[in-house]
């Protein structure tokens, strides 16, 4: 059945949309910072979120390799994640801002 659904999602063309919006949702969960989080938008595999506290984006600084392994991971599992779709796959980077 995943296999279906994963086939729907690339012929109907929506699996770049669903995936940013599935990325936004795993930076959420694996942050927890989803209520200092005031923008973000992905672009060539960069998830580039814009924080409300400076105090919070010094503490997640550093760890920014270590989220974008988690919410890889935290995709991986999901299996609506259409991972191989040249639009948005796994993500690359995470700039702060």
């Amino acid at each position: 059945m995943d296999d279906v659904i994963k086939e729907f999602i690339r012929n109907m063309k929506i699996a770049a949309g669903l995936n940013e919006q599935l990325i936004f949702n795993a930076w959420d969960a694996v942050s927890g910072m989803a209520d200092y989080t005031v923008s973000r938008y992905l672009k060539n595999g960069v998830l580039y979120c814009s924080m409300s506290s400076s105090v919070v984006r010094s503490r997640l600084f550093p760890h920014r390799e270590e989220l974008v392994r988690k919410i890889n991971a935290y995709l991986e599992q999901d299996s609506l994640f259409v991972r191989d779709d040249p639009g948005t796959g796994l993500l690359k980077g995470i700039v702060l801002t």
